[in-house]
């Protein structure tokens, strides 16, 4: 289908936010957060084979945000983008810029190896350095040079256990916080690769599984970071919190459309 469709209260297709109104766009171009540092981008493996970097659809919805769509025989693959709010916690974390992802697959069918990654380039601007920052359930990554500070990242293995006690994956897998604490889990985990990416590779999905994670990029004058560490803070919500923020918030300008 060429060109757009006209957005609907609901898309029956949807799995991430199918509440939402959306507008089917071209989709040419591989989903990417612009940061100062080079663009923040993501990729899928399912089954050992890797998704094209170019979506199979691609929706914009309200507030600039947008949803990229992989469809196999195996799992279905959604990746929401959504800029970050600073009035979310102004007094808490200041200045600050950003983008929040939600990635979520669902599973068609046993899979035993799936794994989703958010990186920077492989080569930073001169001057740029970034290392491992992660802690309190957070895998993450912070890059700075003099003048700017940035942090992305997600959930840990044990973030990943805490999150299928809320639904975000197969509730099965609270059970392999034993393994986390005895660091003991073989062919899964969060891996940092060379300062610039991190990799969850999950665990086996059965069918009718699925599991919502979610990366956060977000950058602030390097003074005023190091002073609050608000760019760290920043990137450990929810999946579950940050789809109801932005259903919240697409409400909300449905409602001032309205009324004005």
């Amino acid at each position: 289908m060429s060109g757009g469709v006209r957005a609907r209260a609901q898309y029956a297709g949807a799995v991430l936010l199918p509440g939402v109104p959306r507008v089917r766009v071209p989709s040419a171009v591989r989903p990417a957060v612009e940061t100062p540092f080079g663009a923040l981008t993501f990729a899928t493996g399912v089954g050992g084979l890797d998704l094209p970097p170019v979506p199979d659809e691609l929706f914009e919805l309200p507030g600039g945000r947008t949803v990229a769509r992989w469809a196999g025989p195996a799992a279905r693959v959604e990746l929401l983008l959504t800029a970050y709010d600073p009035e979310l916690d102004p007094e808490h974390w200041g200045p600050l810029t950003g983008c929040r992802a939600v990635w979520r697959l669902d599973a068609f069918a046993p899979l035993g190896r799936v794994r989703f990654s958010a990186g920077l380039p492989s080569e930073l601007p001169v001057g740029v350095e970034a290392g491992w920052d992660g802690g309190q359930g957070l895998c993450a990554i912070t890059a700075e040079d003099e003048g700017t500070l940035l942090t992305f990242g997600g959930n840990d293995e044990e973030a990943i256990c805490w999150a299928a006690e809320c639904g975000e994956a197969p509730r099965r897998w609270a059970a392999l916080t034993e393994e986390v604490n005895g660091y003991s889990f073989d062919g899964w985990g969060v891996d940092c690769t060379g300062s610039r990416a991190i990799t969850w590779r999950l665990p086996p999905l059965e069918a009718g599984d699925h599991c919502e994670l979610p990366v956060v990029a977000a950058w602030a004058p390097a003074a005023v970071a190091e002073a609050c560490a608000n760019t760290w803070y920043a990137v450990m919500p929810s999946p579950t919190v940050l789809l109801r923020q932005v259903a919240a918030d697409v409400a909300e300008r449905a409602e001032a459309a309205e009324g004005g």
